[in-house]
Parts: structure tokens; sequence; C-alpha cells
């Protein structure tokens, strides 16, 4: 049965499929897959590192919980280990093998070398282009669409309109956020015109060309796109800059320790073959 909970498993992480649900190409795969698994978890449990590993019954019982949770009843829980070859009391023990394999995989982890301040130090400082930081630049705009199946936002008549914006907002600069929420067609009206914090690549090319050239504070020209007319500000320009290392410093560590363990284990199970 223990063959049948890998396939199960294998179909659904592999095609996010049920076994019943697979083809036959699909199921031929899913069992060589899962035969060959259970090749290695056998050998892992057979190693001198899991004779004193053992799984707590609550452990056990909790992870069924939760499996079981995610279905309607216990019928259904039930119906659908049924489709796929196993019984609850079989899906138990198969569960509690693989969380028998998942401590000793744990305990051989833990044999990795220590994360060290330094080697932390050195990853940061050899891998600066994981840690840069692009520019940003929080802005707002005016949109005045181009419909020319709407007398009113023809071409013709939308830049009209844009243009009599520009006009008011070049005398008072400050009723940019006004002017947004009375005439804006785009659903950032209701926030002013808020667009947010812009990177590169996230604009119609025309709206970024001008927007990464202005000056903090500054309105754009009336600039077309595919949507209409737009007018621009710069609320505030981020530079471009790298991430302290205080404020990675964890992850780095998470990460290298990942890694480590990782490394770790590969290195015993390739012993085991």
């Amino acid at each position: 049965m223990n063959v049948a909970y890998l396939v199960l498993k294998t179909a659904n992480s592999l095609f996010g499929k049920s076994t019943a649900a697979l083809s036959a190409a699909e199921l031929e795969k899913a069992e060589r897959l899962a035969t060959r698994q259970l090749d290695l978890e056998s050998r892992v449990l057979a190693s001198p590192e899991a004779c004193d590993v053992a799984v707590p019954e609550a452990t056990v019982q909790a992870a069924l919980a939760e499996i079981r949770g995610r279905y309607s009843d216990d019928e259904a829980f039930a119906n659908d280990l049924a489709g796929n070859g196993l019984g609850v009391g079989q899906f138990a023990e198969a569960l509690a093998r693989e969380l028998k394999v998942d401590a000793i995989l744990e305990k051989v982890a833990s044999r990795a070398a220590r994360v060290s301040d330094v080697d932390v130090d050195l990853y940061y400082q050899f891998h600066p282009d994981e840690f840069m930081l692009p520019e940003i630049r929080r802005s707002r705009h005016i949109l005045i669409t181009i419909n020319d199946d709407l007398p009113e936002n023809s071409r013709a008549a939308s830049r009209k309109r844009v243009d009599e914006i520009a006009a008011r907002l070049a005398r008072d600069p400050k009723r940019f956020e006004e002017q947004a929420l009375k005439h804006s067609e785009c659903p950032t009206a209701m926030q002013g015109g808020l667009l947010g914090d812009v990177v590169a690549g996230k604009l119609y090319p025309e709206l970024e060309a001008v927007l990464f050239a202005m000056d903090e504070m500054a309105i754009s020209d009336v600039i077309e796109s595919e949507l209409g007319f737009h007018i621009l500000r710069c609320d505030e320009v981020r530079p471009a800059g790298t991430v302290p290392l205080a404020q990675v410093r964890g992850k780095v560590r998470e990460m290298l320790e990942t890694r480590r363990r990782r490394i770790c284990q590969n290195a015993w199970l390739k012993d085991l073959r």
C-alpha cells in the first residue's frame, strides 16, 4: 500500500490529478517514480540513523486530521482514498512511514556545518547582484481615454479635455489629486490618480520614458499611450541601491542553512544508493 500512497502523492505533485484521473502514460510514470521513491525510503528506514527515530502517534494523528480537514466529511475523505486504491488505515500507516522518513532526514541535516556570521558576510559581499534595489518612482496620473465611438471621447474631444486639465495644473500644481478625482477615467481616480511605487518595465513605454526622467513633484506634459492621454506626476524618487546587510542577514543565514542541510542530506542519500 505504500506504493499506492506514493503514486497518489506523485500524481498530485506532478500532474495535479488523482490516481484515477491519470492517463495510461501518466500512471506509468507515476508508478515508476513511486517505486523508485519507495526503494529510497526503504534504504532510509534501514539505515543506522533510523534506529533511535520515532514519530509520536499524536504527530501522525495531527497530520492525518489536517489532511482529513480538507474534505467536507469523513465519508468524502474515505471515498477519495478508495478511488486511489487506499483505505483510511492504510493511508495512516503510509503517512506515519513518510513522517518517520522526514524525521530521519532532519536528523541527518542537523549534521550540516553551522552557518557563521562570517559565512553570511562573505555571501553578501560576493553576491551583490542579489541585493540590488531598482530605482522606484512613486507616481500619479490622470487619464483621458480615446474612443471614437463616443463623441465626448473622440481624439479631438479627449485632447481638448486633457489640455484644459493641463492648463489648470500649470496654474496650480497642487490641484493634481483633485483633478484626477474629478476627471481621470482610470480606477486610480478614487485615490487621486495614485499609481503607487513603479519600477522600470511596469508602465507603457511612452509613460515610463517620461516618468523616469522627471524630478520629484514635477508634472509632465500630455503623453499619449494606447489607452489615451495621460498627465503624470512624480511624487517621490527612490534611487537604485543595495539592501543593507542588516536588513537581509536573517534571510541570508536561513538560505545558507537550508542549502547546507540539503547538501548534507543529498550526500547521505547518495551513499545509501
